[in-house]
């Protein structure tokens, strides 16, 4: 049993996403589960290295980065993301993994451009959130998902013309970590979206990207 220091020891890591990050079966409304999920993938190896960190998931199906959706309410990824940094501080890190629903069918006009600056605008809503006075602002790694791919199934239509338009995303998304002072990954180094519907991700894409951001997250969560 883990004594009450060390429990106190464990660092908080919050990941703030969508339905890539939050495991829905492509083609299904089935969700994988925790362990197989990439934050689950990335908490139990990092313990394993002997870290001792805690990955928080606040994953929403269809969330933009700040756009809203007309169907349904809550989507728009700047609503009540600093209360979340405040209820789950102090947080050792924050990973960002938003922008593929920023190019839903809704949303004719947005490019990569449009949603690296969605994020730039994540990232300045976590640095000014109401933290307790004395807890650390937290570093942010900026994950870029990876690319949308000819979409079919249920979610064809949905995302129709979301390959073109998502275009240059992971060179985007690296200038606004870049210009904020950010980490950055581009998922689309490890990982590629399911042929089963071309957005989100198989369960050993999963493991792919929760394994490759190990080493990543470690650079980053202070000792």
């Amino acid at each position: 049993p883990e004594t009450g220091a060390a429990e106190r020891a464990r660092q908080q890591v919050l990941v703030y996403a969508d339905s890539l990050t939050w495991g829905i079966v492509p083609n299904t409304r089935r969700r994988l589960p925790f362990d197989q999920r990439w934050p689950g993938v990335l908490e139990s190896r990092l313990n394993a290295s002997g870290r001792r960190v805690r990955v928080i998931e606040d994953c929403l199906n269809g969330r933009r980065t700040v756009w809203d959706d007309p169907f349904k309410p809550g989507r728009n990824g700047r609503g009540g993301l600093a209360q979340r940094i405040e209820m789950h501080s102090p947080l050792a890190l924050v990973i960002l993994m938003l922008g593929s629903n920023d190019f839903q069918f809704c949303h004719p006009w947005n490019d990569a451009w449009s949603a690296a600056q969605g994020i730039g605008v994540l990232v300045n809503d976590i640095r000014r959130a109401p933290i307790e006075p004395g807890m650390p602002v937290p570093p942010i790694l900026i994950v870029c998902p990876p690319r949308v791919r000819d979409p079919k199934g249920m979610v064809a239509e949905k995302f129709r013309g979301a390959d073109a338009r998502s275009a240059g995303l992971e060179r985007a998304y690296m200038q606004t970590a870049a210009e904020l002072g950010c980490a950055f990954f581009d998922a689309e180094t490890v990982t590629t979206t399911s042929p089963v519907d071309g957005v989100h991700l198989d369960a050993d894409q999963h493991m792919k990207l929760g394994t490759a951001l190990v080493e990543v997250t470690q650079g980053l969560i202070a000792d």
